[in-house]
């Protein structure tokens, strides 16, 4: 079930991550390092404004409004809530922007703003979809949203002005057609009927979540605040290029086993039990390692290749980056989608504000004493040890509710294909240090993905044949 719904996802989250990395290599060059830092600021303070006042509208959805038919009382009610936090959201975002950027503050504001409006539409025309179990729509939605977050930003960068205002509205113009799009496909299907739920029960699992997401402000990006203040966007911007490459890959890999699972997970808690659960949230965990952590060696391998190709020499001094930022990921989707996942089986969202508050304190602390000697290397460990902390944090807390068991021999198997990955890609790229860096990454990426499937084939042979039937039913003629 898990890799089937991987398969479903991938494609699309697939193609909105390049999407994002394509955006990041023209922006790179279109717009100068004090833009793009602008620019990821837009991202920083959207997201973590997003997550703390309208992101948890999808997983209280997702949580008591079933899946199947979706009844149009659940959606008007979540609808009324979705429109009064997002104006807390702007009012919330107009207030960073004039603290975080007072030089340029009123861009800023625009920008975030309009970040914010395009994601509540798009974001809860997807959640319905997800609840009418219409994977291959969502991830056709998907696939339109990422084409046009880099057609319509490279568009605005060529033809108007080349600044982060104008790409950051570019972007949040595509979210917004997406979302419209989307939300025409997903209520031609609701159903007439009262809500599954009532404003009190919504707001009871919304609220710990909402309180969750502002304990956690120092473990989303407030590195890159922090980058700004001790230093100027162009500090930010070189963290955050790297940050892209290193946490795209692996959050794609991620995102497309929880998507599918999610759901899955509290469905089996609510039918059939927390054994039940427990055991897929483990066989979650044995997917996770088994192709985030060869991603992850791939990575590392070839961090400076990957970073002489994409990017300009202004961002090329990246040492120790990837290896931190590649750790700091992996911590955060096992204590979301895992650990994380038991805590919302069990309806007990308050008990993440202990983690996110630790991981936070560490992020914050780490920061303050790291970032103003160490610049974006400090920012890399502050991330990476705030990241720790907070899955530390969530497995204890976690394990007192449902003990997942620790898939130990699939994870063992998971380290050796890693470490053979990364090694073979490495060494094939050292062969060919003093050429092009299209040529050693081509030939590391290769060899390194060869290995990587000639070994899956050997530990998981059942996996790897359903994996390559369900490349042929795709194909035409098959």
């Amino acid at each position: 079930m898990l890799l089937r719904s991987t398969l479903i996802y991938g494609p699309a989250i697939l193609l909105t991550r390049i999407s994002a990395l394509l955006l990041l290599v023209v922006m790179t060059r279109l717009i100068d390092q004090t833009e793009y830092g602008l620019l990821t600021l837009v991202v920083t303070v959207g997201e973590m404004t997003d997550v703390a006042v309208t992101n948890w509208l999808r997983i209280a959805l997702l949580r008591l409004g079933g899946k199947g038919d979706v009844s149009r009382g659940s959606l008007v009610l979540a609808g009324q809530v979705l429109l009064g936090s997002t104006i807390l959201a702007l009012a919330v975002s107009v207030i960073a922007s004039a603290v975080i950027v007072p030089e340029r503050w009123d861009e800023f504001a625009i920008a975030v703003c309009s970040y914010l409006i395009a994601g509540a539409i798009g974001r809860f025309a997807l959640t319905v979809l997800q609840m009418q179990q219409r994977h291959s729509v969502y991830s056709v939605l998907e696939t339109l949203r990422g084409l046009l977050q880099f057609v319509l930003p490279v568009a605005a960068a060529i033809m108007l002005k080349p600044s982060f205002l104008t790409v950051s509205l570019g972007s949040s113009l595509g979210a917004l057609i997406a979302g419209i799009v989307a939300c025409v496909m997903a209520f031609r299907l609701v159903v007439t009927g009262p809500s599954r739920f009532t404003r009190k029960e919504f707001f009871a699992l919304g609220v710990p979540m909402v309180v969750t997401a502002l304990a956690g402000f120092g473990l989303n990006s407030a590195e890159r605040i922090f980058l700004k203040i001790y230093y100027d966007a162009g500090a930010v911007a070189n963290f955050a290029a790297i940050y892209v490459l290193a946490r795209q890959p692996i959050d794609m890999i991620a995102n497309a086993i929880n998507m599918g699972a999610f759901p899955e997970v509290v469905s089996r808690f609510d039918e059939e039990g927390r054994e039940a659960s427990a055991k897929l949230l483990s066989q979650l965990m044995a997917l996770m390692m088994r192709l985030c952590l060869p991603v992850a060696a791939m990575l590392i391998a070839l961090d400076s290749d990957i970073t002489r190709l994409l990017l300009p020499s202004d961002y090329h001094d990246v040492r120790l980056l990837f290896p931190l930022i590649a750790f700091s990921v992996l911590c955060a989707n096992l204590t979301t989608f895992v650990y994380g996942g038991v805590i919302h089986a069990h309806k007990r969202p308050w008990l993440l504000i202990i983690v996110t508050s630790l991981g936070s304190v560490a992020t914050i602390a780490l920061s303050l004493l790291l970032i103003p000697a160490m610049a974006e290397l400090g920012a890399a460990l502050a991330l990476a040890g705030g990241s720790a902390v907070a899955l530390v944090g969530c497995i204890v807390i976690s394990q007192r509710l449902t003990p997942v068991p620790v898939p130990w021999h699939d994870i063992g198997k998971s380290v050796v294909i890693a470490t053979s990955t990364g090694l073979v890609a490495a060494l094939t790229a050292a062969l060919l240090g003093h050429a092009p860096p299209i040529l050693p990454l081509a030939a590391g990426g290769t060899a390194g993905a060869a290995t990587f499937f000639a070994l899956i084939c050997m530990f998981y042979p059942a996996e790897a044949m359903l994996f390559i039937d369900k490349i042929k039913s795709r194909l035409p003629n098959s």
